[in-house]
């Protein structure tokens, strides 16, 4: 039986992560949050102490913030035990330190663990491939109110696909903004729009449009079931894989 540690457990993920791996019949070694007050399940501690989390652990999962990212590797790196990381709002500074974890451990990082966000996401590589460059590429994406990062993690991967089909670097492709007298759309360029209200758990639509057509394709997430039950697919894949940098391509056979 996979014992799973989650990182971040008092958090929205966190708690859906810890159901669905109680529902599974998967262990729970117990979870880590800022507050650490209160139980992970029933019976089972919340925790300060990342160490002993992943020593108790046999995975971890992180749905946490990227400031305690560096915080999590050290101690997974420490307990020699990989890990999960779903943590959105990532920077180059923090995919630094995975790649530098990935020497020591298995790490599988995602913008994303629905099934149904990846096979977009391939869908989205093949389109972008198969499309001239006088086809736009468009993402939009809506969350709840709460999100603090923007674009999401996934907008962002899906960006990333359609770089990807294209040959092209996102970082030099990205607009991320567009407000007053912009002037004209740069050719080229993958567009991003974020939207924030209600409780929206998730929704990503990728728009390709030229002259006179348009194809559209994207993904609705009802509850945070799906990333959750995709989360511990993932660290139950993770287990037993050697160290280095993996996603969720290799979990879903993608």
């Amino acid at each position: 039986m996979t014992t799973i540690g989650i990182f971040g457990a008092a958090g929205r993920m966190g708690r859906a992560i810890a159901q669905v791996a109680a529902d599974s019949g998967l262990g729970l070694a117990g979870g880590t949050d800022r507050d650490p007050a209160g139980e992970i399940a029933p019976g089972i501690a919340m925790t300060a102490d990342t160490l002993a989390l992943a020593e108790a652990s046999e995975v971890l999962i992180d749905f946490s913030v990227p400031g305690a990212l560096s915080a999590h590797l050290d101690a997974c790196i420490a307990a020699k035990k990989p890990i999960v990381i779903g943590t959105t709002g990532l920077e180059p500074v923090h995919h630094a330190l995975i790649d530098e974890a990935a020497v020591h451990i298995p790490v599988l990082q995602t913008g994303n663990t629905s099934l149904g966000v990846n096979l977009l996401a391939a869908l989205v590589e093949k389109a972008a491939a198969g499309l001239g460059d006088d086809w736009d590429i468009e993402i939009v994406e809506m969350h709840h109110r709460h999100k603090v990062d923007a674009p999401s993690g996934t907008a962002l991967m899906l960006g990333e696909a359609a770089a990807r089909g294209r040959h092209i670097p996102l970082a030099e492709h990205s607009d991320r903004g567009r407000d007053g007298i912009t002037g004209a759309r740069t050719p080229g360029d993958i567009g991003f729009v974020a939207l924030r209200g209600g409780s929206v758990a998730g929704d990503h639509q990728v728009i390709f449009a030229t002259e006179g057509e348009r194809i559209e394709i994207g993904h609705r997430a009802e509850n945070r079931t799906i990333f959750a039950r995709g989360a511990v697919k993932a660290a139950r894949w993770l287990v037993g894989q050697p160290a280095g940098r993996y996603d969720m391509k290799g979990v879903l056979g993608l």
